[in-house]
């Protein structure tokens, strides 16, 4: 049986940095016509990269959210690439703004179906939300690592929260030990 870590697949990476200055995004999607900037709908500023593809959210304050990537370097090449576009429109940035990773969202197969029934009861409820009529998975809060684990009666999971790719291996890992210790998978 595949490991459930093997199964790991990063689905997006969200991060943010700045530039230290407001902007004119009127000016910039002017300048920028492949961005999409539509202040009615959203406050920022949309540009997308293709290579890695992600988007970059560009608000007035300078702040720069990128979601969309597949790993941390790929977020890291998506926003080099937009501190490039904004250089090259005479946007003074810094060398090497910082980037900090805020989420990722990673999904899991753990190879066999969960009783989620099962599961909530042996979780408990301190650490557990679960209303089938709601929403169809089970919500597990985990405290180390800090992160949501999303488990699907599939046997199907989305770790989310974590800031790392180690610490959604460290989720996974985490989930299948407390449910195996409970006799719930394995």
């Amino acid at each position: 049986m595949t490991e459930p870590t093997e199964t790991i697949k990063i689905e997006n990476v969200v991060a943010s940095t700045g530039i230290d200055q407001e902007l004119n995004l009127e000016q910039v999607g002017d300048d920028l016509p492949e961005a999409d900037y539509n202040p009615e709908h959203f406050p920022g500023l949309v540009y997308r990269t293709q290579e890695p593809k992600a988007a970059a959210l560009i608000f007035r304050s300078g702040k720069i959210v990128c979601t969309g990537a597949s790993s941390e370097p790929a977020v890291r090449e998506s926003l080099s690439t937009v501190f490039e576009v904004l250089r090259d429109l005479g946007i003074d940035i810094s060398e090497s703004p910082t980037i900090e990773v805020q989420i990722i969202v990673a999904s899991v197969d753990f190879g066999s179906q969960f009783n989620l029934n099962a599961i909530a009861i042996g979780l408990g409820l301190e650490d557990v939300e679960y209303e089938p009529e709601q929403f169809p998975g089970l919500v597990y809060r985990l405290d180390d690592p800090s992160a949501v684990a999303l488990l699907f009666g599939s046997g199907k999971a989305i770790i989310t929260g974590a800031k790392t790719t180690d610490a959604v291996t460290h989720a996974t890992n985490a989930v299948e030990t407390r449910l195996t210790d409970l006799g719930l998978f394995g």
